[in-house]
Parts: C-alpha cells; sequence; structure tokens
C-alpha cells in the first residue's frame, strides 16, 4: 500500500495527513538550520540539465501493463518494457539486473509487515486475535534474522516498529527502541507460553496438539500476497509454518493485490474471512517526522479509518493510546524532549497493542534501459515518487513511447476522496496530477513547483528552521486569527462558520501561514479543457468538512474520526486575495521545518483530495450521486449502503457519474452555492460539466487531473493503461532535470577489539562518501550507544568531531567498569544534512 503521508501534511483534505519533522538535530528558537548557501545541494548541477523548448512531459505516450516481479528483468533484457517501476528486493534480482547490464535505483521506503484482524466475528466463530496478548506474542514467534537471511538475501533490515531505520526518527529515538525490540526478539518457547496461556484464558484447548475452541479446531485463515515483490509467499509460508508448530491449523490463501485487498480493504472485517495479511507499505518521499505513524497504522481515527480493519482497531485501542497518537499527530507539544517522551510511550503502546507486527525493512530497487533516465527518490524509488513524472524520459530524444511495468493495476476504484490508495495505482495517478510543492527526492523538504512564495509565522520559542529561501520564516508573541476566517462547516446551510461566529471572544494559534500562489495561476487547464479558477481551491476546503460533518448531505461515517483529528489543532483559513491567490492558514499543528508547515496541504489549498487532483466540477457531480445514494465515495459506505463505490475511470460509476454531469450541465449548477456561488456562474458551470461530458466522450473516464500527462485509455480488465502527453502544461520539461546523486554517508568504526575493564578506550568513528570524507559543516549529528554483554544499552552520547568525517567516541574508566567483563557493542548513528538517510555502524570488542 501506499502512504501518502508527504505533501497533504496536516490536511483534512487528505486524511492520510502525517506529521513531519526535521532531519538535522534540533534547530534552536529564532536560528536556521544549514541552508543552501551553508551545504553543497544535490540539486546544483544546473549545466547538466537538458535544454529544451517542450512543454509538459518528456514522453509522448506511456504504456502501463502488468508484469510479474519473476519476470521483469528478463522482459527490460528483451525490450517488451523499458522500465520497471515497482519495488525489487530479492538479491538473484541485484545479479540479473546488473548482469543485464540494466540501470536501476535504490531505495529504502518500503517495509513488511503482518496485518491481524482483531474483529469479533459475527459468525460467533473465536478469533485468537482479538486477544492482545496473542498479537503481541506472534513477535517472539518469528525470527527476523532468519527472513532477512532467506528471503531478502541480508539486504534488508530486522524491523520491530513502524519506524523505518533508514529514516531520521528511528535514529532519534534508538535509545528506546533497542531496549523495546529485545523484549519483542525471536523467542520461540516464550511465544509458545503466552500464547497458550492466552488461549486457554479464552476457552481454548489443545487436543491431539492441535488448538480448538467449542469444539472446533482453530483454523487460522492467512492472507499471503502472491504477486509485488516476489518475497511474500516465502515470508507467508515462513509464518504459517511457525504457527502450525505450536497447533494451529492454517489455511494459506494466495492472492493478488486485487483479489485480497476485497477481503482485507473492501471486505467488513467481522465476517471472519481472514486472520492475518501479508502486509508490505511505501512512502512517498523520505519522512522526516514519523510521529503520526501510531496514529495512522493503530487509530480508527487513521487514514485507513473509513475500513471496517481500522475501526475494528478502535475496539481494542486503550483511550489514552487513541489520544497519544492523536497528540502527535497534530503535534501537540511545546518542545523536543516532551515530543520524545511522548513518542517513547507510543512506541510502547504500540508494542502491546501489535495490530501489526513488523517483519524487514526493504532496500529495494527499480530497474530500467540503459537509454532510459529518472530522478528516484531515496525512499519512495521510481513508482509512487513524484518526480517520475517530470523527469522519466529517454536519453536520446524527446518524446517516444515508453513500456512501463507494474505487478498490477486498477487494483480497487479510483475517486479522488476515498479511492484507490495502491502504489500500484498511484502510479498512473501521479502522471496525472500537479502540486503545490515537489519533495526534495533525497532530504523530503518541499520545493516550489506552483507557488510563488510563503511566510511561516511562528510561535516564539518553538524549534522551527528554514532550508530553503522561497520560505520566510519570523517568530512571534502569538498569532490572532481573523473574525472573518473560516473555521468549521453548517452542514445544512452549507457555508462556513466563521471564527467570529464560533469564538466571539477571538482566537490565536501557534503557526500562520502564508501561501501566495503567481498570477499565471489561472492560465493552467484541467485536461478537460477546463480553466482552473479559485473555486478549484476553496472546493477542497469544503469538503474537507463536509464527508465528515453530521447531518450534511454526504455524510460518511467513516470520515468523522479523521475529521475530528484534523479539528484538534485546526485555527482558520483566510483568502486575502483570489488575483494573485494568498491563502492564511491557522494552525496549532507545526514541525521543525517551515518548508513542510508552508507546503501542506490545508496550508495551500491545492485540488487534491488524497487521492489524486480534481477540478471542483467532478467533485460537484460525484457528490450528488452521493447524496442520492447511487454511489459512495469510501469502501466502508458502499458496503454499509449496499452501492457501488465511486469510480472515476471504470465499471458502472460511469454511467451514473454522465447522468448527473448531464443533470448539472442542464441545471447550470453551483454546488455550495452559498459559498462558492461568489466564485462560479451557472453559464461557467454548465461549460465546465460540459467539458468533462466530452472528455468522458473521448477517453471513457472522468479522471481529468492537470499533470503533464492524460490518462487516454484505461482498461480494468485487462489492466492496462495508457497516458499521453499534455501539451498545455505550462512548464518546460526540463523543470526538474538538474538532481545529481544522493549525497549517502558510509560509516565505520576502528578501535581496539580488547579493552581493559576501568580503563578509558578511545573508538575512530569515519563518515565518508564516494571514498571522500564528509564535510563537518554537511553533518548534522553523530551519536553511540553502548551495549554490553546481555545486550542492555548501557550508555548513549555524542561523538567528539576531530576533523572532516573524523569523530572519536571516549568511554571512560567508569564506562568500561559498567561493562564488566564480556562481549560488547559500540554503535553509531550518524545524520547528514543533505540526505535525510541516516548511516549506522556497529563494533563488537571484549573487556576484561
Amino acid at each position: 500500500m501506499y502512504r501518502n503521508r508527504i505533501l497533504a501534511l496536516f490536511s483534512g483534505l487528505i486524511i492520510l495527513s502525517l506529521l513531519l519533522g526535521a532531519c538535522a538535530a534540533p534547530a534552536p528558537a529564532a536560528t536556521e538550520v544549514a541552508t543552501e548557501d551553508d551545504v553543497a545541494t544535490e540539486e546544483a548541477t544546473e549545466e547538466a540539465a537538458p535544454q529544451t523548448t517542450r512543454r509538459g512531459g518528456w514522453l509522448d505516450e506511456i504504456g502501463m501493463k502488468v508484469v510479474g516481479a519473476d519476470s521483469a528483468i528478463t522482459q527490460i533484457a528483451a525490450g517488451d518494457i523499458d522500465i520497471y517501476t515497482s519495488n525489487l528486493s530479492r538479491p538473484q534480482d541485484v545479479q540479473a539486473s546488473d548482469a543485464a547490464g540494466l540501470e536501476r535505483s535504490f531505495q529504502y521506503g518500503i517495509y513488511y509487515e503482518l496485518t491481524f484482524n482483531p474483529a469479533e466475528f459475527s459468525t460467533g466463530v473465536y478469533n485468537p486475535f482479538t486477544n492482545q496478548a496473542i498479537r503481541k506474542a506472534m513477535n517472539n514467534l518469528i525470527d527476523r534474522d532468519y527472513i532477512n537471511q532467506e528471503v531478502y538475501g541480508g539486504l534488508g533490515t530486522p524491523k520491530f516498529f513502524s519506524f523505518v531505520s533508514a529514516f531520521p526518527d528511528y535514529a532519534r529515538h534508538v535509545d528506546v527502541i533497542r531496549g523495546l525490540e529485545a523484549d519483542l526478539a525471536y523467542d520461540p518457547a516464550r511465544a509458545e507460553a503466552e500464547i497458550s496461556a492466552a488461549l486457554e484464558a479464552d476457552g481454548a484447548e489443545l487436543v491431539n496438539g492441535v488448538w480448538s475452541h467449542s469444539g472446533a479446531p482453530l483454523n487460522l485463515i492467512f492472507l499471503i500476497r502472491s504477486d509485488s515483490d516476489g518475497t511474500r509467499v516465502p515470508v507467508g509460508d515462513y509464518v504459517a509454518n511457525q504457527l502450525e508448530s505450536i497447533g494451529f491449523e492454517v489455511t494459506r490463501q494466495y492472492g493478488t493485490s486485487s483479489e485480497l485487498a476485497a477481503l482485507w480493504v473492501s471486505g467488513n472485517a467481522a465476517d471472519g474471512l481472514w486472520h492475518i495479511y501479508t502486509g508490505a507499505w511505501g512512502v512517498g518521499g523520505i519522512t522526516r517526522d514519523d510521529a503520526g505513524d501510531f496514529q495512522f497504522f493503530d487509530s480508527p481515527d487513521s487514514a485507513y479509518g473509513f475500513t471496517t480493519l481500522w475501526q475494528s482497531f478502535g475496539n481494542h485501542i486503550d483511550p489514552e493510546y487513541q489520544a497519544l497518537a492523536n497528540d502527535l499527530a497534530n503535534a501537540a507539544y511545546s518542545n523536543l524532549d516532551e515530543r520524545k517522551e511522548m513518542v517513547g510511550r507510543a512506541l510502547q503502546y504500540s508494542a502491546e497493542h501489535a495490530f501489526h507486527v513488523w517483519l524487514i525493512d526493504g532496500q529495494a530497487f527499480s530497474p530500467w534501459q540503459p537509454n532510459v533516465s529518472v530522478a528516484f527518490d531515496l525512499a519512495a524509488g521510481v513508482d509512487i515518487n513524484p518526480l517520475t513524472t517530470f523527469t522519466l524520459r529517454f536519453d536520446d530524444r524527446e518524446g517516444g513511447t515508453l513500456q512501463w511495468g507494474t505487478p498490477d493495476l486498477f487494483v480497487e476504484p479510483a475517486n479522488p476522496i476515498g479511492g484507490s490508495n495502491w502504489t500500484y495505482d498511484n502510479q498512473w495517478q501521479l502522471l496525472t496530477r500537479d502540486s503545490a510543492v515537489l519533495l526534495n527526492p533525497h532530504t523530503g523538504i518541499p520545493l516550489p513547483q506552483r507557488i510563488a512564495g510563503a511566510e511561516v509565522y511562528a510561535q516564539e520559542g518553538l524549534p522551527i528552521g528554514t532550508t530553503y529561501d522561497w520560505v520566510d520564516l519570523s517568530f512571534v508573541d502569538g498569532n490572532e486569527v481573523p473574525a472573518e476566517a473560516w473555521i468549521d462547516w453548517d452542514p445544512v446551510a452549507e457555508t462556513f462558520i466563521t471564527v467570529g461566529e464560533a469564538y466571539p471572544d477571538g482566537l490565536s494559534s501557534l503557526i500562520k501561514t502564508v501561501v501566495t500562489y503567481p498570477s499565471e495561476l489561472y492560465d493552467r487547464t484541467w485536461h478537460d479543457g477546463s480553466p482552473m479558477t479559485v473555486a478549484d481551491f476553496i472546493m477542497p476546503a469544503i469538503m474537507t468538512f463536509a464527508t465528515g460533518t453530521e447531518g450534511s448531505s454526504i455524510y460518511d461515517e467513516a470520515a468523522a474520526g479523521g475529521l475530528a483529528a484534523f479539528k484538534g489543532g485546526f485555527k482558520g483559513w483566510n483568502i486575502t486575495s483570489t488575483d494573485p491567490l494568498t491563502i492564511e492558514y491557522y494552525t496549532d499543528v507545526w514541525t521543525q521545518d517551515a518548508e513542510l508547515i508552508a507546503g501542506a496541504g490545508a496550508a495551500t489549498l491545492w485540488p487534491e483530495y488524497g487521492y489524486g487532483n480534481s477540478g471542483w466540477h467532478a467533485i460537484a457531480a460525484a457528490n450528488l450521486a452521493e447524496a442520492a445514494g447511487d454511489l459512495a465515495y469510501t469502501p466502508d459506505k458502499a458496503v454499509v449502503q449496499e452501492t457501488e463505490q465511486t469510480n472515476f475511470v471504470g465499471g458502472p460509476s460511469l454511467e451514473i457519474l454522465a447522468g448527473y454531469l448531464q443533470q448539472a450541465a442542464d441545471e447550470g449548477y453551483v454546488p455550495f452555492a452559498a459559498v462558492l456561488g461568489d466564485y462560479i456562474t451557472a453559464d461557467e458551470a454548465s461549460a465546465r460539466y460540459n467539458n468533462l461530458l466530452g472528455f468522458y466522450a473521448d477517453h471513457g473516464h472522468v479522471w481529468a487531473g492537470v499533470g503533464p500527462y492524460i490518462l487516454d485509455q484505461a482498461f480494468l480488465v485487462e489492466k492496462t493503461a495508457v497516458l499521453v502527453h499534455n501539451a498545455d502544461y505550462t512548464d518546460l520539461a526540463d523543470k526538474w532535470s538538474s538532481f545529481a546523486a544522493p549525497k549517502v554517508a558510509t560509516t565505520e568504526i576502528d578501535g581496539s577489539a580488547r579493552v581493559t575493564v576501568g580503563e578509558e578506550a578511545t573508538f575512530d568513528v569515519l563518515v565518508s562518501f564516494a571514498g571522500d570524507a564528509y564535510p563537518a559543516n554537511e553533518i548534522s549529528s553523530v551519536s553511540y550507544l553502548l551495549y554490553d554483554a546481555e545486550g542492555a544499552l548501557v550508555e548513549t552520547g555524542e561523538a567528539t568531531p576531530v576533523a572532516d568525517g573524523h569523530y572519536t567516541v571516549t568511554l571512560s574508566g567508569a564506562s568500561t567498569s559498567a561493562l564488566g567483563a564480556g562481549s560488547n557493542k559500540l554503535e553509531v548513528a550518524v545524520v547528514v544534512i543533505p540526505v535525510s538517510i541516516p548511516a549506522f555502524a556497529t563494533f563488537d570488542f571484549v573487556t576484561e
């Protein structure tokens, strides 16, 4: 699945929003972190950028088709496809790619886990995973080192929490994480004892070596993905074997993403059709703060709160954990020390609840032909990297038709509000999108794409800094929210409630952003030819509230929790100018990077709804169908009201949507007229609906984006798609062609392998890139952790800088005395500024 946690931060528009922070060491209040002037940035080689007069994407056409992971490299080598954008993780695939002379990316943003179904089954059949103790003990039943070596060839990293070990927050909290990992490590005897005790307490009994309950054997239905990167079948089989070894019967149900999603995502968890799923997640860019993970993965307030599975989490989650998860997602802390303490508690809660058992952080790659080039993201790689849209090309020519392979397509219905979030569907969606900002693929810090600039006014004392000069950061005593700002929604009058109405005594916020778009913003057109207008930016603000507010004609109960979480920090919007479009955003949610605050979806109001760009007119037609009960945006609501889930690209939805488009065109229908009536005339409305009807006639769907490529044809049964160049796109094709190789650090430790107890010991830490010493002014921190012979964490601290790329760790006599005699381990974590990928190294030594 795809975690779209990047550009929509703090936004109710995308309930997927998670809070991001900074990779660098905490910046003091009112000071800036390293800037472009201080550090050589990776996008500096303008002279290497191709020169062109071409606008839009580099390619004339992209053909997408389903290609299995096992045949991907063979098909590229044979010329059947030009690129395989999904993740490959097996060592044999690396070897085959190199042997074929292919180019490839490397990325760290994919990770693997087991998702449990903790729902009480409506059939009355006992579900052992309703028991928290059983879920937690599953950690001890699994040998992650075995999985890493046997399945991933040692290329991965054993994983116990959602935090990606290659991302900054893992390094920040490694001292807490290491201690918790010891409790969750492989211990099959302990796992069997604890699971047995919990089963017996629930009334189960072991009969002839098989667990039974109410006279029936306990048969676990295990959903095992048979597509993807080829690793989940062996992982699933291993886990199934482990479960069978302690007395469970296991039904191994193999299937593709499309087949299994119908059960674990779209299905009703309480139907009892499955118990465990082999999950994998990918992120759309480097996450500089993972504190929102706890809400995303464990809370019914998550982006996945619309699924019955995540709602079932709500029946088991400790209310204190749920509140803590929301506080972390909304940055409800006053300083970084408080945040660290909160994250530590949340990690403990997460381990205890164990809705997921985390397995492996993968290091994956995507291969392509030698005559193809693309800028890849250190987390997202190629497939869900927004820069792929703007940089994918043939080296020897402009234009051409590129053949794109992926494990699946059209996994679930696609609609911008609650449609498919699968990586395979995000691939074609991203090609049709544009955005207010784009992430630097090496640091995760936003760069301006559509906006002209931004200002951030932060409460004095907050540790916020800037890296780039497109954001102007100021510190203030407070931000008074203007009375005319919008803060809530009246579902009956269908109009915004202002701050003056809701808070007659006034309201203040910790953060105020001012985002300004350029005057040429309205020169852009949607793929159906409709001009972009200010109404396209106000509709997302309305939809933030409309689906989650009870009493609304399009109310969806599954959206209410996410909206409540968003409102916990939201303080208002105020549009001060429509030309140039200028948006003030007030919030108590903050992160350490001012660029992430200003680039958040709620700050920019870019017409991105979490599952795709859309013009207001497409949303208006879908809303009419939703209000009439003919369609539903989310799978949960579709199940409840027994109707079709809205699908903009295929299926029965299209005729229904076309009918409402025609009705709206005939009426000159202005949606939410109490608000949008100030920005849309009836004639303008009719013209836009007719434009989309014309697009539907030409392309067979209503997915009309605003990006460099147009979805020309979508074949849901055949699982193929054709995208074509958008000649009306305004940017030159080479706008984002200047990214160089990411400056990922390499770290090693040198020192004596034998240390005398009670004596001082010094170790050298060497940090380099491409064989050269890493500049000291590009290194944010070098910290160390010291473990004794029992694996217990004895000491943490900061290494001492000596020269470029050279640090030392000195252990005092008292420290070595505390170790006692035995085999010990020193670990260092290095955080650098040019890329948000920390480097780790360990050194074993003996004290005697």
